[in-house]
């Protein structure tokens, strides 16, 4: 679990989209290509493996943040909206769309819910902690051979 949070989150994502897209882990929505991901965008997200990399970016999320819970990934997937003159103001992502990426990784068997003390919500499996540990210590290698050089 150490190596998750030591090796730069955006490889990290990056190359945990990729393995979701291959072990065909999580599947986007037949809506998912006509959808904004929250009221606070103006266009449909660029990159068309968008899911995977959001399902990739929850999971490293749920692995920082201990129980977690769709309100809290909906505020931190939140952004500023562009009112035109008016001042911005900030709005949270779509829950649909994180509500869907969860119940897929519970499916999978990557996160399950849990509760500790007054917290519940998702927690990863022995099975997503190994998922994510084993991409970050590929990373941490790599980084290291770099630095060798």
């Amino acid at each position: 679990m150490t190596h998750i949070l030591t090796v730069n989150p955006n490889e990290l994502v990056n190359k945990a989209a990729v393995e979701l897209k291959k072990q065909k882990l999580v599947e986007p929505t037949e809506w998912s290509k006509f959808v904004k991901t929250g009221h606070h965008k103006e266009r449909l997200p660029d990159n068309d493996d968008w899911w995977y990399h959001r399902s990739a970016a929850i999971l490293r999320s749920i692995a920082r943040l201990g129980p977690v819970g769709t309100a809290k990934l909906k505020t931190k997937f939140g952004g500023k909206k562009n009112r035109g003159h008016k001042p911005e103001k900030v709005f949270k992502a779509s829950g649909s769309i994180i509500r869907k990426i969860l119940q897929q990784l519970e499916k999978s068997e990557l996160i399950k819910q849990a509760e500790k003390g007054v917290h519940k919500g998702r927690v990863l499996t022995p099975k997503g902690v190994s998922f994510l540990d084993k991409m970050a210590v590929e990373i941490a290698k790599q980084q290291y051979k770099e630095s060798k050089q």
